[in-house]
């Protein structure tokens, strides 16, 4: 019988800064009809999903930079993909307090980051925390724009569920001593949860942890 897999990440503090997109596209879902004052960024914050998969959800877009008041924009659907991730997020943050920590807070731009992971390891057939794409999961985050004091990363695959990811007894982040070192950190304030489903539906996790630099 295969269990699904899981592999560990030893929380590094650091005391100063360390010094292409997915192949998997999302559906669009809806539209967003542009305002006065609307950029791009501010589309993509308000609803929370990257500038680049609202590019690749909007090719009739000729110039990104110079959207119009009226223009309609294809809003893609993650919505399943996030309520994964949220619930991963709870499930933390519910250990987190049985012990007494600090609840830490979801950050999307970090949660897009772990499923740009998670993608890349269906996308480039591996399972491992350094990327052939992005590097270290440190020099990830940088690339990103993130700047951090500790960070870790936690990486799964096959569990099926948020439920499983977490407390599989064979295979569950929190019946190991690494994965369960990284959930109960006192280092870290913020966590991004990233979830993607290869073709044959095996479903890859990835967890990133930080303490971002003030």
């Amino acid at each position: 019988m295969k269990f699904p897999k899981i592999r560990k990440f030893i929380v590094l503090m650091l005391t100063l800064a360390l010094f292409v997109l997915p192949t998997g596209a999302f559906a669009a879902s809806g539209t967003y009809t542009v305002v006065s004052g609307d950029t791009m960024w501010k589309i993509a914050v308000k609803y929370q999903i990257g500038v680049s998969e609202l590019k690749q959800a909007n090719p009739q877009i000729k110039n990104y930079d110079m959207i119009y008041v009226g223009q309609k924009v294809n809003i893609p659907s993650i919505d399943n993909v996030k309520t994964l991730e949220q619930q991963v997020i709870n499930l933390v943050n519910k250990e987190r307090a049985a012990r007494g920590l600090t609840q830490l807070t979801a950050n999307w731009e970090l949660c897009r980051v772990a499923r740009y992971k998670s993608q890349d390891m269906i996308n480039k057939h591996y399972f491992d925390h350094t990327s052939p794409t992005y590097g270290s999961p440190f020099q990830m985050m940088e690339s990103f724009g993130f700047r951090f004091s500790a960070a870790g990363e936690n990486i799964a695959y096959g569990q099926t569920s948020p439920n499983q990811v977490m407390y599989d007894t064979k295979a569950g982040w929190m019946n190991s001593p690494g994965h369960r070192a990284n959930i109960l950190s006192a280092s870290y304030t913020q966590i991004g949860v990233g979830v993607a489903k290869a073709a044959n539906g095996t479903y890859y996790w990835t967890q990133e942890f930080i303490k971002p630099l003030k």
